[in-house]
């Protein structure tokens, strides 16, 4: 089996070298060139045709964003992003995700990290995830629209408040079901498809879980939340579920929900290497939570979410699981559609109305009980 060929570009010459040493540990990973800047970057792309590039995001010349879709335009290639913990670099990299990054690891300690080895096992990984994506899945990642481009504007829904709603079947919690999405790799850019696809008037209380770093969440729900008529935003302890509102669990904490419809967040020990996990929030609703539930497993590395569709399916939940025609990666659906339990299988563009007609027709079977 031959070696993956990775691309290093940082514009550190430390982080260049740390890089391609923590890489080189690996007997399946080879460094076959390294980059200062994004310019370089391409021009190196072009000659060695590497598996895989590790890109740095702010960089002089030509920065991370600008070369990723150079890159993506000319040769689809998959790109795990490094990138700091500030809130700019937070930003930047969630912009490189909707554009067509694979994944990302942060820097512990700031643009030159002495201590990049304690993400090392995350590097490796991320890049053998990134590996084994098909190039023509990834051109078709890329080449779907950037929706993020285009925000919600009109008025926002407010919780128990009827401005902008129309059937009002669609406002009750208890009359109407929760709906639980959970991704991984290739999440957020799927999750900004489905959300800018809800229909306007369904108002329902939502949970999103994926699979994110502390750091990185609360700029991701801000930029959710532009572009839905929901309102979106990072949990909290002790927040209540409410119609209109969508929770994203934050990273480095488990979402869980309490009897009542309350909220928890748990710093108990990662689950699939993982903090949050998505089978934590669905076990946690298979236990406490009695009203009815649509729950949607997105593209991802592993089997997180199977455990809890297993337990949710046995209550009467509503189980949908991303085609493996739009994933980037497709485990996690994969493994919830082994169980046996997942009732619908649609790619990313057809999921929110999947998700719109479970919810109306539990909504019209509540109605008619």
């Amino acid at each position: 089996m031959s070696k993956i060929r990775v691309l290093v570009v940082d514009d550190s010459l430390f982080m260049r070298r740390m890089i391609s040493e923590l890489l080189t540990r690996d007997p399946d990973i080879e460094v076959v060139g390294a980059a200062r800047d994004g310019q370089e970057g391409l021009e190196l792309a072009r000659q060695l045709k590497p598996d895989v590039i590790t890109l740095d995001v702010e960089m002089p010349l030509m920065d991370g964003i600008t070369m990723l879709e150079r890159l993506m335009q000319e040769q689809p290639t998959p790109v795990v992003m490094v990138s700091s913990l500030t809130r700019e670099g937070a930003e930047i990299t969630l912009q490189c995700l909707e554009r067509g990054a694979i994944d990302f690891v942060t820097k512990p300690s700031g643009a030159i990290s002495l201590d990049l080895y304690k993400v090392s096992s995350q590097i490796i990984e991320k890049v053998k995830t990134a590996a084994r994506v098909p190039r023509h899945r990834l051109r078709a990642h890329f080449e779907r629209p950037m929706l993020g481009s285009a925000p919600f504007s009109e008025p926002k829904i407010t919780p128990n408040s009827s401005a902008g709603a129309s059937p009002s079947k669609f406002r009750s919690v208890e009359t109407c079901p929760l709906v639980v999405i959970g991704a991984s790799t290739g999440g957020p850019r799927a999750l900004s498809v489905l959300i800018s696809q809800l229909p306007s008037d369904l108002i329902v209380p939502m949970l999103i879980i994926q699979h994110m770093p502390e750091g990185f969440t609360r700029s991701f729900a801000e930029r959710l939340d532009k572009l839905t008529h929901l309102r979106v935003r990072e949990a909290q302890e002790g927040d209540r579920i409410e119609a209109g509102m969508a929770y994203l669990a934050p990273g480095g904490h488990h979402l869980q929900v309490r009897r009542g419809g309350s909220l928890h967040l748990s710093t108990e020990p990662p689950l699939h290497g993982v903090r949050p996990a998505v089978d934590i929030t669905l076990l946690s609703l298979a236990q406490n939570y009695s009203g009815k539930l649509v729950v949607a497993i997105l593209t991802g590395m592993g089997n997180d979410g199977a455990m809890g569709v297993r337990a949710l399916h046995a209550k009467g939940a509503r189980i949908l699981a991303e085609d493996e025609r739009s994933c980037v990666v497709f485990g996690m659906p994969r493994a919830a559609i082994q169980t046996g339990c997942v009732h619908r299988v649609v790619p990313i563009e057809q999921m929110a109305t999947a998700i719109a007609e479970e919810v109306q027709s539990i909504c019209k079977t509540s109605q008619v009980a």
